[in-house]
């Protein structure tokens, strides 16, 4: 009886779920760095605007009893999350979409 993992370490585990990039397989490591901080300059501006819009329910639905400001901050807290996962899944759905086309 052979055994798959007899051969591997962790890091070949690791090394064969990770994304190879994709379309930007062919780009430098300056380019892939400013891609990578962009996509993290958005995430944190995401997370912004959903921590803003959970003060912003907060306060407007105790302190002030401001019904449309917690409305308008519950939509800030979805819109931000949801940027953050689509930001954050950007990698891989392009490998994916790179990969169907190839």
């Amino acid at each position: 009886m052979l055994l798959a993992a007899e051969k591997g370490d962790i890091t070949t585990i690791i090394g064969g779920i990770a994304p190879d990039w994709g379309p930007f397989g062919t780009l430098g490591n300056e380019a892939r760095v400013m891609i990578e901080v962009v996509m993290a300059i958005a995430i944190l501006l995401c997370l912004g605007i959903a921590i803003w819009g959970a003060a912003k329910q907060r306060i407007g639905a105790t302190a002030l009893r401001d019904t449309f400001s917690a409305e308008q901050g519950k939509g800030l807290i979805v819109a931000g999350l949801t940027g953050v996962f689509i930001i954050g899944s950007l990698g891989t759905l392009f490998t994916i979409v790179y990969g169907m086309a190839v």
